[in-house]
């Protein structure tokens, strides 16, 4: 059975926020909101929490995974980014974006792109997010919790709790949330490449 944390959405208390980092850091799954739903995270290291992931999502070997980063000071550690394409990620940060990114040697191989080595990263608009993530110190490893039978990530941590209680260790609930997705961003080639328009504005990317 996992955990359940009420955690307040705009004033996270201090003292769930680090239970929860330590469920992470002893190899736990969470289920946590964002500015785009509820996601799946666990540390970055951490391998079978990673594969319970992929089995919780159905997830094929092309995934492009995410590092939640409490902010862009993370960016330059864990991928490679142009001047130009730092500026529009610095306008639009935090915020409903995921950007993808050529990884450095800091992001472990088993978290890129097989083929292009890329990696997706992101600085989420959610007090609850950014407070978990300040807590723990380092990015989260994330997906959005899309559960294969549905095109959106999910909402209500109650109907959550019920499909998986069995299968992570904690759940965040941070209040219903809306149903949508961020906008992807690849930089990774250079030019500037949309692959989902989503509740972030892409027009300054167009």
């Amino acid at each position: 059975m996992s955990q359940f944390f009420y955690i307040h959405p705009d004033t996270p208390q201090q003292r769930l926020l680090k239970q929860s980092v330590a469920i992470i850091e002893k190899g736990g799954v969470i289920v946590y909101p964002t500015d785009s739903g509820y996601a799946l995270g666990c540390a970055i290291g951490n391998k079978s929490a990673m594969d319970k992931i992929i089995q919780i999502r159905q997830l094929g070997k092309d995934h492009n995974f995410t590092l939640m980063c409490k902010d862009l000071t993370e960016l330059s550690v864990f991928a490679r980014v142009e001047n130009n394409a730092f500026r529009l990620i610095r306008n639009h940060s935090p915020g409903p974006y995921t950007f993808i990114l050529k990884g450095t040697k800091e992001v472990p191989k088993r978290l890129l792109n097989p083929k292009r080595k890329t990696i997706g990263l992101r600085v989420p608009d959610n007090r609850i997010a950014l407070a978990l993530l300040e807590e723990l110190g380092a990015p989260l490893m994330s997906v959005s919790l899309i559960f294969p039978d549905d095109d959106t990530a999910e909402s209500d941590p109650e109907l959550i709790r019920d499909r998986l209680e069995r299968q992570v260790d904690l759940i965040i609930n941070g209040g219903i949330l809306p149903e949508q997705l961020t906008s992807i961003i690849d930089f990774s080639e250079g030019d500037v490449n949309i692959l989902r328009h989503g509740i972030g504005n892409t027009e300054a990317f167009e």
